[in-house]
């Protein structure tokens, strides 16, 4: 079955650390671009991360930059989002998908390609 489904998520409080996995199965990551996006509460959905599918170049939002880089393990055909000095604003639902585009498109706003669950993280002390 093709699925893409994210964990890692939880509360954590300002200043500390998660990393998120983004786990695929059915199909091979390392063809498609991994990108990951955020929604809270009430507003819309903010791409954050991206990393291509050929050379591995990415692309980081600049209200996340410095605090959150995106890598990827081709042997567990997963691909992660560490997160760092979190911030209250960094608490939403963040989503994971792997799809066949160039990152810059993919952040700019996409719903295609394959599409986790979504996981809470929540930043509160």
């Amino acid at each position: 079955q093709v699925q893409v489904a994210e964990s890692g998520g939880g509360l954590v409080q300002p200043g500390g650390s998660l990393r998120l996995s983004c786990a695929a199965s059915g199909f091979t990551l390392d063809y498609y671009a991994i990108g990951w996006f955020r929604q809270a509460p009430g507003k819309e959905r903010e791409g954050v991360s991206c990393m291509s599918s050929g050379d591995d170049n990415t692309i980081t939002a600049d209200s996340v930059k410095g605090r959150f880089s995106i890598s990827r393990d081709s042997a567990k055909n997963t691909a992660y989002l560490q997160m760092n000095s979190l911030k209250p604003e960094d608490t939403a639902v963040y989503y994971c998908a792997a799809v066949l585009d160039l990152c810059r498109t993919i952040l700019a706003g996409t719903n295609y390609g394959y599409w986790g669950q979504g996981t809470q993280v929540t930043v509160s002390s």
